[in-house]
């Protein structure tokens, strides 16, 4: 039997999977993802996580989306996954360094004593460069338009480590997310698809945020998806370069410094433990 632990960060789900215990040697964790993922027959989550040892870091995170795609970094993920080493004992210090297929993020734990209340990330600095998206596009990927859903869409696009195309909209909430999402986030614009933002700017300092992410669908919180929607509204000049931004299933914080840097601050909570059996995680899929 191997053991796990349910984490959520403002709604987005995980289970982990801590590999300092388990040896999950020659594991297909695409297969293992997209059955331990599904909400009706398996454990059901927004993405596996995989806390792994680091040659360059404290830590390693792995995560694999409910498709068997693997993300390249995910900010409320890492957050799940920063409390889990606190909770459990593996680290006891106030500054974290996390190595990612996006780079190595620095994490700073927010303690009122020794509870850990909240977790701020340095998320790096936003690409915008085309190959770095990557996105298909002679013209400029911060003002561009694409066709998706029987008209024309003003996207903004860039990278937070993963890519993203942020889509302004009126009325966030009456909003045909799960039609025009899939759309974009297939488009042939996108080599390697993308994940989707539909944003409401309701001031100066705060967003409405609706997620369509790559290989999950829609979900309630995306920490990347959150910074990308908050750079994308400063570049236009409609936001600030802090403010908070309203998700489904809760609130974060984003800040876009002057050196370029962003920084992503919120919650995160253990839910429940339990133990599968993997042979039958990996015998058959649905």
């Amino acid at each position: 039997m191997v053991s796990f632990t349910k984490l959520q960060a403002t709604g987005n789900d995980f289970v982990l999977i801590d590999c300092f215990k388990e040896n999950l040697t020659d594991v297909p964790f695409d297969i293992l993802a997209r059955n331990i993922c599904e909400r009706r027959f398996g454990i059901g989550a927004d993405g596996l996580l995989l806390l792994l040892p680091s040659k360059i870091a404290n830590f390693k995170m792995r995560i694999f989306n409910p498709d068997g795609s693997e993300a390249e970094m995910c900010g409320n993920g890492i957050r799940c996954l920063a409390l889990y080493a606190y909770e459990h004992n593996l680290w006891e210090e106030k500054y974290m360094e996390v190595e990612t297929l996006a780079g190595v993020k620095r994490l700073k734990l927010i303690l009122e004593g020794k509870k850990l209340v909240g977790v701020r990330v340095g998320m790096g600095q936003p690409l915008f460069q085309p190959e770095s998206i990557p996105i298909k596009a002679k013209e400029n990927p911060l003002n561009m338009s694409l066709r998706a859903g029987g008209r024309r869409w003003e996207v903004t696009c860039l990278s937070m480590g993963n890519p993203h195309c942020v889509v302004l909209v009126d009325d966030v909430d009456e909003f045909p997310v799960e039609k025009i999402g899939p759309e974009i986030e297939k488009h042939p614009l996108f080599p390697n698809r993308t994940n989707v933002e539909f944003v409401e700017v309701i001031n100066r300092d705060e967003l409405k945020v609706r997620v369509w992410e790559r290989g999950v669908g829609e979900t309630l919180a995306c920490g990347t998806g959150a910074c990308a929607s908050l750079v994308a509204t400063a570049l236009q000049g409609l936001t600030g370069r802090a403010g908070k931004l309203h998700l489904k299933g809760g609130d974060l914080y984003v800040e876009w410094l002057e050196n370029g840097e962003v920084y992503l601050t919120g919650p995160a909570e253990e839910v429940f433990e339990g133990q599968f059996d993997m042979k039958k995680f990996l015998k058959s899929e649905r």
